[in-house]
């Protein structure tokens, strides 16, 4: 099984499908990244406020995987932006996983209420330009923080990586980052399971067509849009499914129909609105 990769505006490579580890307990970790890396998955995105950092350096250290076939992110908490802070956070996270650099260090939260976020990005590029990260990147940014970081600093993120399913497109932020070569990474790809996303008939009918399951198409759906996509289980089995997207290719037509499901007034986002999370 190979991964496409995408290339990312500093020229460094990332594994388009990745293995996400949101809200998967600390105690599972270990187990369920070990079962990603034997299924196929070498791209693994985690946080130092998901508490399972440990987990996935535990299951890196027992891979007997080669360094340089793996692709890491981690993030910066939204307390961890003053001073020097994102400095102390990155080493933390690089003890907790046991690794000596990332691939990827992204600021998680813009936290707008602080006014922070340009400083926390300052720091990034510290971060990168000591070695401690290849690539760096934000999460959650909408275009005023993008714009703002960039015209300050003149350098871009690689990634934003936002909440992006059928139901909430973010069609502002996808514009832009395609107009400023910033790769989009979806989070929530398959909505949370918030509603039912595997009802619509435009996805119940292509994975009739295709002989897939709704997830699988859905996750087709964030490939062929150009997206860096990571769901998250914890069954072998659906870690399986949700890799096994690369046999078949949608159609125009139902490219456009699952786009049309987007409500178009925002009421399809199903998480926290990033100018509420300070």
């Amino acid at each position: 099984m190979t991964i496409p990769t995408l290339q990312l505006n500093d020229g460094y490579d990332i594994p388009q499908l990745g293995y996400g580890v949101f809200k998967v307990p600390p105690a599972d970790t270990e187990r369920a990244v070990t079962e990603a890396f034997e299924v196929g998955y070498r791209h693994i995105d985690t946080a130092a406020i998901y508490g399972n950092e440990e987990g996935v350096g535990a299951a890196i250290a027992a891979s007997g995987i080669p360094r340089s076939e793996l692709f890491i992110t981690t993030k910066l908490w939204n307390d961890r932006h003053d001073g020097e802070e994102p400095h102390v956070a990155i080493r933390e996270s690089l003890d907790k996983l046991g690794l000596e650099r990332v691939d990827l260090y992204l600021v998680h939260w813009p936290t707008p209420a602080k006014d922070n976020y340009l400083h926390a990005w300052q720091k990034l590029i510290e971060i990168r330009d000591a070695g401690l990260t290849r690539s760096i990147g934000v999460s959650n940014f909408l275009v005023p923080h993008l714009e703002k970081i960039v015209a300050q600093t003149g350098v871009t993120p690689a990634v934003d990586q936002i909440e992006l399913h059928p139901a909430h497109q973010q069609r502002d932020i996808t514009g832009w980052a395609a107009d400023h070569g910033v790769r989009i990474e979806s989070w929530g790809p398959l909505g949370q399971g918030k509603y039912d996303l595997f009802g619509l008939p435009e996805v119940r009918d292509a994975a009739s067509a295709h002989g897939k399951s709704p997830a699988q198409v859905v996750l087709r759906w964030h490939l062929q849009k150009g997206f860096i996509v990571f769901p998250k289980s914890v069954r072998r089995e659906r870690l399986e499914e949700n890799l096994d997207v690369f046999d078949f290719t949608l159609s125009d037509a139902e490219m456009q129909a699952i786009d049309q499901v987007e409500p178009g007034d925002g009421s399809g986002r199903v998480s926290a609105h990033p100018d509420e999370v300070n």
